[in-house]
């Protein structure tokens, strides 16, 4: 099981940026893919980016693509999430999520359910 904390989170106003960062610990970094989701109050955890152990690979949400940029620095065990052009669509609790890597990440990336491993969430407000 590896442990993940996230960091980041804040307010900010429509236009502006963000980037949450998630520390990994516990176990090999590169044995993982990462995700980010996302929960708004009352809806359901969303998939919003994601990454392969190596960061050659990425799928972005339709919703945040263009706008956001998955990340990740093997030598620090981190996953960054890059946040531009904030919308307050955007406002929910982030979540990190990882996985150990295998070739179903290719067809399951974006299933909260494929994911074991997550961290407790940071807020990110956007105002108008």
């Amino acid at each position: 099981q590896v442990q993940l904390v996230e960091s980041g989170g804040g307010s900010v106003q429509t236009g502006g940026s963000l980037r949450l960062s998630c520390a990994a610990s516990g176990r090999t970094f590169t044995d993982y893919a990462m995700g980010w989701f996302r929960q708004a109050p009352g809806k359901e955890r969303e998939f919003v980016t994601a990454i392969s152990w190596s960061g050659g690979t990425t799928y972005y949400a339709d919703s945040v693509k263009g706008r956001f940029t998955i990340s990740r620095d093997n030598a620090e065990n981190t996953v960054y999430l890059q946040m531009n052009s904030l919308k307050p669509e955007d406002t929910a609790v982030y979540y990190c999520a990882a996985v150990t890597w295998g070739g179903r990440w290719y067809r399951e990336y974006g299933k909260r359910s494929f994911y074991t491993d997550w961290g407790r969430g940071t807020q990110v407000t956007v105002s108008s």
